[in-house]
């Protein structure tokens, strides 16, 4: 029986993910999370064999909460469930030791398989995530730049660009005023930009919001 704890803030989306893991006869929800804390203090009391793991979360944001889960149980198999296309989060989370990325609109069978691969020590890749995959792995001289930003600096990134202020991003990521400008600062450097406005224009340009 494969042991599954969700992590999710939205009650009717876990309720969703339940029912169609419980109805599978070899998956079983244990747990249940509302945000990135609450799934890591979860996990020092349910034994789960698998954390699906949603991406955009209150608190601590998906991909700190999976690189907290790794370092708590580097062996433990994270599923990435988000609402977000592959090409946006898919290959960060990837590298910081997600064992598959799902986006919301997948259907049931999908979630099953991946659930099924992951458990068995594999990664569950679709055939286009495989395709931004093989584009990582080649020559990185074409990389648009928002490629060569950290997880957090590419978070502050979409932030900016969806119109938060400074003091908003650091309220919601838990930062101080002047960590984020540092954040913002690092941003417009590698970016080669100079305004939020230049941020918000490329982000749109290309898909990241």
């Amino acid at each position: 029986m494969i042991r599954v704890l969700i992590a999710d803030d939205h009650p009717i989306v876990r309720e969703g993910v339940k029912n169609i893991l419980n109805a599978a006869p070899d998956i079983r929800v244990v747990g249940e999370a509302d945000d990135g804390h609450a799934v890591l203090e979860a996990l020092r009391h349910t034994e789960a064999d698998l954390v699906l793991l949603d991406i955009s979360m209150p608190g601590l944001p998906g991909l700190d909460a999976l690189k907290r889960i790794k370092e708590m149980r580097p062996s433990l198999p994270v599923l990435m469930l988000s609402v977000h296309p592959e090409e946006l989060y898919a290959v960060r989370s990837l590298k910081a030791g997600a064992s598959g990325y799902l986006t919301k609109s997948s259907v049931p069978e999908e979630l099953l398989d991946a659930v099924r691969e992951a458990h068995r020590g594999g990664k569950y890749i679709t055939k286009s995530l495989a395709s931004l995959l093989a584009e990582t792995l080649a020559d990185g001289s074409g990389r648009p730049p928002h490629e060569t930003l950290s997880d957090r600096e590419y978070q502050v990134l979409r932030l900016i660009a969806t119109g938060h202020t400074v003091s908003a991003i650091a309220d919601q990521l838990a930062l101080s005023v002047k960590t984020v400008s540092t954040y913002r600062a690092r941003i417009l450097a590698k970016m080669k930009m100079r305004t939020n406005a230049e941020l918000t224009y490329y982000a749109v340009e290309n898909g990241l919001v």
